[in-house]
């Protein structure tokens, strides 16, 4: 199922030439991997608190068409593939229906030592 979430661009995500300056995207698209998952139910306050985080591990990203300011972009979050511990989800920003970004982002989880732990059951059974 996709999940959707909208992000206008303001002004200080542009850079000189008056576009999305590149690191932005991945601002864009982590608000909307954080708005999906507590969308799902996952608490992440209470992950954090039970000593697990999800951290990114892998990022790879396509820059597609320019965004502008002021324009109006979706973020579609589609699971790819879920594994004992990670989930790969793809991303594409869109304005209309213009692709501008596109990335396959993989996310772990780590305890609060720093090591890989398995998702949480709970965690796959939302996924």
């Amino acid at each position: 199922m996709t999940h959707r979430y909208s992000v206008r661009v303001y002004y200080e995500d542009t850079d000189m030439g008056g576009v999305v300056y590149h690191a932005n995207y991945l601002k864009f698209i982590e608000r909307a991997r954080s708005d999906w998952v507590r969308k799902l139910g996952n608490d992440q306050n209470a992950m954090r608190d039970a000593g697990i985080v999800w951290v990114v591990r892998r990022i790879e990203a396509d820059y597609l068409s320019a965004a502008r300011f002021d324009d109006e972009l979706t973020i579609e979050t589609d699971v790819v593939a879920v594994s004992g511990a990670r989930l790969t989800m793809s991303q594409l920003v869109k304005r209309g229906e213009t692709e501008v970004f596109r990335a396959e982002v993989t996310a772990v989880c780590m305890n609060d030592q720093g090591k890989p732990v398995r998702l949480p059951a709970e965690i796959r059974a939302l996924l």
